[in-house]
């Protein structure tokens, strides 16, 4: 991202003047110019031929430009009584074979209490694979036991980000209703199947919430990137993302970084890169290790994976408005998830 602004110096503008403007002091100006600036351009005393001045990014005329932080340069979270829905494009590239699903989802917020946010999930639509609505009978199962679900609880903290499950009894008293209605609509082995696997998912909380958690579009909206940036609007996360099916997920360590600027559409930037950050080899991730197999003092750390993430938050109430994230790691082949998630507007 851009590291400064410049100002073009019109005819009858003194060093004074365009501190004035952009509300900082001649003597900060002077040393962030001097210090970008070629040496023939420093200002000495007062401007003398210079033809434009190197100002913070944050030197602004028009102060709405501004992203809204909290004390620290931590990026404010505050979700309260909002009301969105999305659309998500989940696109899965392994072993050369691309399948892309996508659906709509809203997202209302619900209350604040001992430092969470709570919310209310639910699927708005129905699921498309590759483009076609799924008529695949496995697809269809899948899709409509899912939705004992639908709408569910979640708590989130205070940097945006997914905690927990809540309400989980609800399910519960819903399957009831939802297996009926699959056994009016099929029958046989895969049915029993499908059901029986709901249900075993239903009566242990630690896998309703492992099934809860590999929610790509959940787990992309609530990342938490609302985080504490430094002097340079940059932060290191180590974050975990489900793109292997294993109870202790890759971990990633993403370098990420926010203009302190809104861009000419009033949303703000936030964009981050990152490796691979694991003590598990490619075989124990093949294995479905949840731990290295190797015990060393100083491990080699596993860095055969890319993380990238492109969010676009709205400029006045620092939602979520446009996200992109991709994450891969190198197995027998190379497995890549993408997920593009982009507010609807009515």
């Amino acid at each position: 991202m851009q590291k400064f602004n410049k100002h073009i110096i019109q005819s009858g503008e003194t060093l004074k003047s365009i501190a004035n403007l952009y509300g900082i002091s001649e003597s900060s100006l002077k040393l962030f110019h001097n210090n970008h600036c070629k040496i023939e351009d420093q200002v000495l005393i007062q401007l003398n031929k210079q033809k434009e001045l190197f100002l913070p990014r944050t030197a602004v005329s028009d102060k709405n430009k501004l992203v809204k932080f909290s004390h620290g340069n931590r990026l404010l979270f505050q979700p309260e009584n909002s009301s969105l829905k999305y659309s998500t494009m989940i696109t899965i590239e392994k072993n050369g074979q691309k399948n892309e699903l996508r659906y709509d989802s809203s997202v209302r917020w619900i209350k604040g209490e001992n430092g969470f946010h709570f919310f209310e999930i639910d699927r708005i639509s129905d699921l498309f694979l590759n483009e076609e609505q799924v008529n695949e009978i496995a697809d269809l199962l899948a899709y409509k036991t899912s939705k004992v679900l639908f709408p569910m609880q979640i708590s989130v903290d205070q940097q945006g980000k997914f905690n927990d499950i809540e309400g989980t009894d609800v399910f519960k008293e819903r399957w009831k209703n939802i297996k009926d209605e699959v056994y009016k609509e099929f029958e046989g082995d895969i049915v029993d199947e499908y059901c029986q696997k709901i249900e075993k998912v239903l009566e242990q909380p630690n896998s309703l919430f492992i099934f809860i958690k590999n929610d790509y579009f959940i787990r992309t909206l609530f990342f938490g990137i609302y985080q504490k940036f430094n002097q340079d609007y940059q932060t290191e996360m180590t974050e975990t993302f489900p793109v292997v099916n294993n109870a202790i997920e890759p971990s990633y360590k993403i370098e990420v970084e926010i203009d302190p600027l809104k861009d000419e559409d009033d949303l703000i930037n936030i964009a981050g890169t990152g490796k691979l950050y694991d003590e598990r080899s490619r075989y124990d991730f093949i294995n479905g290790a949840p731990f290295s197999l190797i015990i060393e003092d100083n491990p080699v750390m596993n860095d055969d994976g890319n993380f990238r993430l492109k969010y676009y938050l709205n400029g006045e109430t620092q939602l979520s408005e446009s996200l992109y994230l991709e994450c891969d790691i190198n197995l027998e082949d190379r497995k890549k998830i993408s997920i593009v998630v982009t507010v609807l507007t009515d």
